[in-house]
């Protein structure tokens, strides 16, 4: 008996069922042989505290295709899979549970908080992996690594110990990035530029004698109880006399020296700058230069200092408020503009960043950025697409030093200590137990936590088991390729090469493939506060993984954003069905005894030589599309072939010999191209669409435990250049002898006859044994082929090739009436043209009608008046018969 599938294709009943089979079997395991070629992905690990979102499903997809795709292909394939402690979001979610309960971090130590976290993390904080699981994603759970589990401890400690005693991580005094809402530091790439609209305040700093002023321009005049000096230009005639003097700060009362530097442009704004060294990186520079002191007047919560006098403990922004609103009718406020500017926030809370001078750790970026700049220089690290390159290194060639300090106590702790003794600094990737200095063993370590992007950025070498020297770090490593999105190139990719270099000497990833955002149905950047995200896990629910896995990769090139729209997953929901529904076909048709169908596969009839060769032409086109990543290609290749080529000609001109009417061995003949070819088109398939792939492939005739472990296509041995180029001239006839039905407006499934006029003997031989296909394909009552004209009733035609197509009019339509319907079909759109050129005229609506409207209008228009020339153009023909 056939083998049967569901009559409904329904992923909920495969997909759980088949993951739970490849994970028990061991199938996402590497095989360790070490004569295969490794192909290694490291998965960027999302936050612990995340739910899957659709950058989640896209990146894990891609790199899921490509190692469904290397496994296919007999490599030596390891998926490396893990989560990020996140240290600001994970700390956020555990303070925000404490507040629930009435406690904060601060009752409860930092002990007991950090337990709190841990505890979160594994109740809770493994729920992104189950999702990732949904996905299909093959990666080898048992190597699953957590940026703050005892490997990864272990390295992040090793790294920052090497990296200090080479000089290369120091502590310092310098202005940095503050949230005052999440009281740490951030690096420069984690602070959010956004367009603000405020004021420009243009104040009065008078001589003590108040003869004479310099007028400044600020955003902040909050700031101005932390200034320490007038900056103004040295060659600039208009402040020449006053450079030496001083001047009275507005409502402080305290004198500040006006001073000269190159750093003012002296042909912006007024020409002076205030200098506020503890409140502004450009001013800190200053500072420097100048020995200025440092005056801080905004604190770690945002608050005014003692410093600020009256205006202590006031908000800095309520601050700002009450300084103008004093300021106003003096002669210290010369006047105020509206100005727009680009005001930094904090990635996670989106608080107004606060330039701070504080001390902390930071790293040298000078010696370390030079191999990661080589390296792209000189293409020993390939970026895809290449445009990426010039955006990563021109990142690195103005990078400043890191800072890598972090007021947090959720992250790993700076493993440094002072001696509280005599004093001496120990830095050890062990906790140590007494100072080598004088032996006491009162140490404290240092408050601060590394930033998140230290530890991820070990990430590569880490997850194999770096600093030992492990089997799996000399087999897997240097990686494949880094699957990652455009916006964290500078957060990540470039952390992780710098660092590789430096401490394994070695690149991190051959290849960093791109990927762009995924956007939704008006072009617009997923996010909350639009409320336009669409969760993948619903999908999943309603479409299925496979489905939304091909939705994903539809149409996308490396690099560039991709649209979400709901006609997209549902056209991939269409092919599923349509897949199954063949599958179903083609398993019904099999023999009881499916025997007969292994062996040598040589095809012998036209369609099945056909059907072969483009399968092996597709299986070509896909493996070099997946190698060079554009999985976008290769996901059309493989499913317009079997939508268009598979399911639309081949089955359908294969019904005949599967109904057993052309004998018993031209049935066995299509039983076996049918399987044989839906066969290995599922595997061309499986990387994009593992799930129904492999519920189809285990009822085909086949060897081997799982479509998942079987081998890519080697079907070289299939093409058949002649076979094709026969198929493709019948194929363009029936396509003809469609066209013209479409044109004359026959109804589906009436059938008429067919004229071929054909002077080619050749030709003729080849159309006169595939009259068949006409009868199938184009509804053909029957089909007459020749070399000569001899139709004497009237008829349309089309020439496609050496083949003049002929279809008796009397057998199709009756003129009369066609005629009548395309006339009218002609007035109407004649009225339709008239009425929008008539709007569209009218510069009443041009001007005020929105300017999409305006466009639809036109784009109405211009389909309108091609429609016109179509009918026409029948209409000539008609009358003309």
């Amino acid at each position: 008996m056939a083998r049967e599938l569901a009559k409904a294709y329904d992923p909920s009943a495969i997909e759980e069922k088949w993951y739970d089979i490849w994970e028990k079997a061991g199938y996402f395991k590497p095989s360790r042989d070490e004569e295969r070629t490794p192909f290694t992905i490291v998965m960027p690990p999302p936050n612990v505290t995340g739910r899957l979102h659709m950058g989640h499903a896209m990146d894990n997809t891609m790199q899921d295709i490509l190692i469904r795709y290397h496994r296919l292909k007999g490599d030596n394939t390891l998926w490396v899979p893990g989560t990020d402690h996140a240290g600001i979001a994970t700390q956020a979610k555990v303070e925000g549970l404490l507040r629930e309960e009435g406690s904060s971090k601060d009752e409860i130590g930092r002990e007991a908080f950090i337990d709190r976290c841990w505890q979160w993390k594994n109740e809770y904080g493994e729920a992104i992996t189950r999702q990732i699981r949904k996905l299909g994603s093959s990666c080898d759970w048992s190597m699953e690594r957590f940026t703050m589990d005892d490997v990864c401890t272990h390295a992040v400690r090793k790294s920052f110990a090497d990296l200090y005693h080479k000089g290369l991580i120091y502590q310092g005094d310098y202005i940095v990035n503050w949230c005052p809402h999440c009281e740490t530091t951030i690096s420069d790439i984690e602070v959010e530029h956004e367009d603000h609209h405020g004021q420009l305040y243009y104040l009065n700093y008078y001589t003590a004698d108040g003869s004479q002023h310099v007028t400044i321009a600020t955003t902040r005049p909050e700031t101005i109880f932390g200034d320490v000096a007038i900056a103004v230009h040295p060659e600039d005639d208009r402040f020449s006399q006053l450079i030496g003097q001083e001047v009275l700060i507005p409502l402080a009362d305290r004198a500040i020296p006006i001073i000269a530097d190159d750093y003012v442009d002296k042909e912006f704004g007024t020409g002076a700058l205030k200098i506020t060294p503890s409140h502004d990186v450009n001013d800190f520079a200053v500072g420097q230069r100048h020995n200025l002191p440092f005056c801080e007047v905004i604190d770690a919560k945002g608050y005014m200092t003692d410093k600020a006098g009256a205006y202590a403990g006031l908000d800095r922004f309520d601050c700002r408020k009450k300084i103008i609103q004093d300021l106003e009718g003096t002669k210290y406020l010369h006047k105020v503009e509206d100005y727009d500017n680009a005001v930094g926030h904090c990635y996670r809370c989106h608080t107004a960043i606060e330039p701070r001078v504080s001390k902390q750790w930071f790293v040298a970026m000078e010696k370390l950025v030079k191999p990661a700049l080589e390296a792209a220089y000189n293409g020993d690290i390939k970026f895809v697409p290449e445009r990426f390159t010039k955006i990563y290194t021109s990142w690195l060639e103005n990078i400043r030093d890191w800072c890598i300090s972090r007021q947090l106590w959720w992250g790993h702790r700076i493993p440094v200590w002072t001696c509280q003794e005599c004093g001496h600094i120990i830095c050890e990737a062990h906790d140590p137990d007494t100072c080598p200095t004088c032996g006491s063993k009162k140490l404290h370590q240092d408050e601060d936590v590394l930033d998140t992007w230290f530890s991820s950025g070990l990430w590569p070498f880490e997850v194999l088991g770096w600093p030992e020297k492990t089997a799996d770090l000399d087999m897997f490593y240097p990686t494949s390729v880094l699957v990652t999105g455009r916006d964290i190139i500078f957060f990540w990719v470039a952390r992780m090469i710098f660092d590789a270099y430096e401490l394994t000497g070695q690149k991190p990833f051959d290849d960093v493939l791109i990927h762009g955002l995924v956007l939704d149905d008006q072009g617009r950047k997923m996010s909350k506060s639009l409320g336009n995200g669409i969760d993948p896990l619903e999908e999943i629910e309603r479409y299925g993984a496979d489905a939304l896995r091909m939705t994903l990769v539809t149409g996308t090139t490396p690099g560039n954003d991709t649209r979400y729209r709901q006609e997209k997953i549902e056209a991939s929901r269409n092919f599923t069905n349509k897949l199954w529904n063949a599958a179903r076909f083609v398993l019904m048709n099999q023999p009881e005894d499916q025997s007969v169908l292994k062996g040598d596969f040589q095809p012998r009839h036209l369609y099945d030589r056909w059907i072969a060769t483009r399968l092996a032409k597709v299986a070509v086109h896909v493996s070099e599309s997946l190698d060079h990543y554009e999985l976008g290609e290769a996901t059309r290749a493989i499913t317009d072939f079997i939508w268009d080529e598979f399911c639309d000609w081949y089955i359908e001109l294969a019904k005949p010999r599967l109904y057993g009417k052309h004998g018993l061995e031209a049935q066995v003949e299509a039983q076996q191209a049918s399987a044989i070819v839906l066969r290995e088109a599922l595997l061309l398939l499986h990387p994009i669409m593992p799930f129904i792939t492999e519920e189809i492939w285990q009822q085909l005739p086949h060897e081997g435990e799982s479509i998942m472990i079987a081998d890519w296509p080697q079907i070289e041995t299939w093409l058949d250049d002649q076979a094709e180029a026969d198929m493709t001239l019948v194929m363009d006839a029936v396509k003809a002898v469609r066209g013209l039905r479409h044109d004359m407006n026959v109804p589906t499934g009436k059938r008429a006859p067919i004229h071929l006029v054909i002077t080619d003997p050749g030709l003729r031989e080849l159309f006169e044994d595939q009259q068949e296909a006409f009868q199938l394909l184009a509804f053909a009552s029957d089909v007459k082929v020749g070399a000569d004209n001899d139709l004497t009733e009237q008829a349309v035609s089309a020439v496609t090739g050496s083949v003049q197509i002929l279809l008796p009019i009397k057998e199709l339509l009756n003129l009369e009436t066609e005629i009548a319907r395309m006339e009218k079909e002609e007035k109407r759109l004649q009225g339709e043209i008239k009425r929008l050129e008539g709007k569209l005229n009218n510069q009443g609506f041009v001007t005020k009608a929105p300017a999409e409207v305006v466009d639809q209008e036109r784009e109405k228009l211009t389909t309108y008046k091609g429609e016109l020339t179509t009918v026409e153009d029948r209409l000539d023909m008609l009358r003309n018969l």
